[in-house]
């Protein structure tokens, strides 16, 4: 498995793989292509059904300039996976220098025909079985596995992906309005917080979490800087738990940052052995992972042992099965920043519900991994982040 650092990527919302990824392979396109008199970006499949909601254009605007010419091919998917992209550089006599294909293939990640780009295999296993059998035959927990494990300069990332989830937060608790992108969809985040604090303690904790995760969400509807966890769409839920325990529960940030590095494993163990991207398996590789990694953190902050900690992530991700990437008007918006909210509490409930067991369970964190990548497989595209079913088709968006 690669670096949990893969897993927690900084940048602008709103889809680690509209924006993020395709921003990326820009930079490395443009990196080989600087002298090109003019560009040509390709967009297909899935990635083009909902670029111009996700903000595609604009990050490859960003990167190449005004001199490029964007192609929307959304009846057209290549061979690797339905975010397809291919870069065209151009001399001034329009002959064609240099051409590319590549996949934003989610979380931030891209690869090409050959490999994935830079890829790194750096952990000794690439499931939760293995981890689970060293753990018991040589001692210690998931976060020491990571740290054992991984860069030397994890702990410092980390820092920083703990740092720019709370900024996150706390922009978005204090920013009222109106999000873009044609929805006319208000902020609800400062709302929450507010009634939140005049609440009683039965329903005041819920509440503080919606408002936590509404506030990740809405600041990555509106483009700004967020932390994939392990998607933009998705990046509510992780921050919205740990701050909870943070402010709430007064939990110290070194405990924040050994919860960080499990939930970071967890994210990791999907990405090898299944998918992160709702283009391929639906927002249950979206909301679904984020909830088990957020489980798995609550569930290790409040003492959970390893079968615990394994158990509230099963839990969070089988009930997550089956979700539907279904974003209206292409937006992430509707119903993506809700879902946030309710992946967040099925976590805290995922966490709580695992506390009580011995950790002794049917169905394996690895077995419900296995089955979302084939859940994932059986959905029809309409459901898979194109825009064409489910919600997005039945609500009835005019501008």
């Amino acid at each position: 498995m690669d670096s949990i650092k893969k897993i927690y990527k900084i940048g602008n919302g709103p889809s680690s793989s509209h924006t993020m990824g395709p921003k990326r392979a820009c930079s490395i396109f443009h990196s080989k292509n600087k002298d090109a008199h003019s560009y040509k970006a390709h967009i297909f499949g899935s990635l083009a059904l909902t670029g111009r909601g996700h903000l595609t254009d604009v990050a490859i605007m960003d990167v190449l300039g005004d001199k490029t010419e964007i192609v929307w091919h959304p009846n057209e998917r290549l061979p690797l996976h339905t975010n397809g992209l291919r870069f065209d550089a151009f001399d001034s006599d329009r002959k064609l220098n240099d051409s590319w294909e590549v996949y934003s293939i989610g979380g931030g990640e891209i690869m090409d025909k050959v490999s994935k780009i830079e890829p790194e295999d750096i952990y000794p296993h690439n499931n939760m079985f293995d981890i689970m059998k060293h753990l018991d035959d040589e001692g210690g927990t998931f976060w020491e596995y990571v740290f054992r494990n991984d860069k030397d300069d994890l702990y410092q990332h980390l820092e920083l992906v703990w740092k720019t989830m709370k900024e996150a937060i706390e922009r978005g608790l204090k920013t009222e309005g109106t999000l873009p992108g044609g929805l006319k969809l208000l902020r609800k985040a400062p709302s929450y917080f507010i009634k939140a604090k005049m609440l009683n303690q039965f329903i005041q904790d819920d509440s503080f979490l919606f408002a936590y995760a509404l506030a990740v969400s809405e600041e990555n509807a509106a483009g700004h800087v967020v932390v994939t966890a392990p998607t933009c769409g998705s990046s509510g839920i992780l921050p919205s738990v740990l701050y909870f325990f943070h402010k709430n529960k007064n939990f110290s940030d070194e405990f924040i940052i050994r919860a960080l590095a499990t939930a970071g494993l967890i994210g990791n163990i999907v990405k090898e052995n299944a998918s992160i991207s709702g283009a391929e398996v639906g927002c249950q590789g979206e909301v679904g992972v984020a909830s088990a990694m957020a489980a798995a953190a609550a569930t290790q902050l409040i003492g959970g042992s390893i079968p615990q900690i394994e158990y509230s992530a099963a839990a969070a991700q089988e009930h997550h099965l089956g979700l539907t990437c279904d974003p209206v008007a292409g937006l992430v918006q509707i119903p993506c920043i809700e879902r946030n909210a309710f992946g967040a509490q099925r976590a805290i409930d995922s966490a709580l519900f695992a506390i009580n067991s011995d950790g002794r369970h049917m169905v394996m964190f690895d077995q419900v991994v296995e089955a979302m990548k084939q859940t994932g497989n059986d959905l029809p595209s309409l459901y898979k982040e194109t825009a064409l079913g489910g919600l997005a088709k039945v609500y009835k968006f005019t501008k």
